[in-house]
């Protein structure tokens, strides 16, 4: 549960607000000499202004297919290279186009709840496989069950409250 409150945190960077964040470039690939490769690979990234965000490739034959992943993103940026580096201004974001965002980041957070309701299931299907063995008593079957409704619901109030603090970073202006 704790890997899927990770990963729905990773999720979340990679939805941008108002600043240049790397963690946006984080699931971008560039085709680099035939292999999908992850931009952090590739490139060091650095926010010399709030909206604007200079990618330096560690090889300069890399540079035309960053740029080409960074303008293929659903990220909304038109990047400009100069030779040497890529910089990408991020427009200032629209009411409306936060609203968006607000729904990317909510429909994130539903997968991530499933994601935690999937592995209470697995593990109350073990635990009811371990009573019908007769490994475990009922009494102890009943406990681990509500062990593992208070650890879910715990997990699912952290991703809430992860929900919560983007959605408010979003719509800070």
């Amino acid at each position: 549960m704790k890997g899927a409150i990770g990963f729905a945190k990773e999720d979340f960077a990679t939805v941008r607000t108002g600043r240049a964040n790397p963690a946006m470039f984080n699931k971008l690939e560039a085709d680099y000499y035939g292999t999908p490769t992850p931009l952090v690979q590739l490139a060091s990234f650095s926010s010399p202004e709030p909206r604007t965000m200079l990618i330096t490739p560690y090889d300069k034959g890399a540079l035309g297919a960053i740029e080409k992943a960074v303008r293929d993103s659903d990220l909304g940026v038109n990047p400009a290279s100069d030779g040497n580096a890529i910089r990408c201004v991020l427009p200032e974001l629209t009411e409306e186009r936060r609203k968006e965002y607000i729904k990317i980041v909510r429909a994130k957070a539903e997968d991530a709840r499933v994601q935690l309701r999937g592995h209470r299931r697995h593990a109350m299907d073990q635990v009811k496989a371990l009573e019908k063995n007769k490994e475990i008593s009922e009494d102890e079957a009943k406990h681990a069950e509500k062990s593992l409704d208070s650890t879910t619901k715990k997990n699912v109030d952290e991703i809430d409250r992860l929900l919560k603090a983007k959605e408010a970073e979003l719509m800070a202006v």
